[in-house]
């Protein structure tokens, strides 16, 4: 298994690993699937040096999923704050594969001015929170029903770890 930087190729498999969670769980609060023309500027917004990073675990030429590190918020004094996630392709889901990219994500943040990594994780997940934890995230939060999906409210969970 490789882990590499996310490319303009990758596109079309990074947007059907996201669509699976938009579609089949409240994982994220997007609600309609994503055309790649339509994740191009997210993709974009993770170039391969500096703060904010998109990693994708490759075997056998197929994507197993993607960590990023993405802006916490647009105003200049966060700059040095970034929010991370981890996805799956839904056909790799436990195999730890999540653990080895926010290995390389963290190692790669490492050189760079970032002080504080970020995740809002929609509960429950304990998959996801374990995961967290497991990288030295402690939970800082919780918003209580602040996202509707699928005809009901979910709660987020805000963790946070320093680098």
């Amino acid at each position: 298994m490789e882990i590499r930087p996310g490319v303009e190729d990758d596109l079309d498999e990074l947007t059907r690993i996201y669509n699976h969670y938009v579609i089949e769980t409240p994982i994220t609060f997007d609600v309609e699937p994503f055309t790649p023309d339509q994740r191009r500027p997210w993709l974009l917004a993770h170039p391969t040096s500096g703060p904010h990073r998109l990693l994708v675990a490759e075997e056998g030429g197929k994507l197993l999923g993607y960590a990023t590190s993405s802006a916490f918020r647009p105003k200049p004094a966060y700059a040095t704050s970034v929010e991370t996630s981890v996805y799956l392709a839904p056909e790799h889901v436990g195999r730890g594969i999540g653990g080895l990219l926010y290995t390389s994500l963290f190692e790669v943040l490492a050189q760079e001015d970032v002080h504080t990594a970020l995740a809002g994780i929609a509960m429950p997940n304990q998959a996801s929170q374990r995961l967290h934890e497991r990288f030295g995230f402690r939970q800082v939060g919780l918003l209580e029903q602040v996202g509707r999906k699928f005809d009901r409210f979910w709660d987020v969970a805000w963790f946070q770890k320093s680098l």
